[in-house]
């Protein structure tokens, strides 16, 4: 991991097409503004785990016996 310091208004530039800007510095919150092409996401790290976990919860849920049921149903 790069861990580089920056002051407000100052910027990093990720393969020539991503730039990150420190925006703001309030009450210990870190306020950024992230420059990127239209086809490259940005995602919060929070709401990835989240959804990830949310799915795990939602597929561990199953019966295992009704889904072998599908399984034959299928393979007729």
């Amino acid at each position: 991991m790069l861990i580089l310091s920056r002051r407000p208004e100052e910027s990093i530039i990720i393969a020539d097409t991503i730039t990150v800007k420190v925006v703001s510095i309030e009450k210990g919150v870190v306020k950024l503004g992230i420059d990127a092409p239209h086809n490259i996401r940005v995602l919060r790290s929070e709401l990835v785990r989240a959804v990830e976990d949310s799915n795990k919860e939602a597929s561990s849920g199953h019966d295992e016996s009704l889904l072998q049921q599908l399984v034959q149903k299928l393979k007729l």
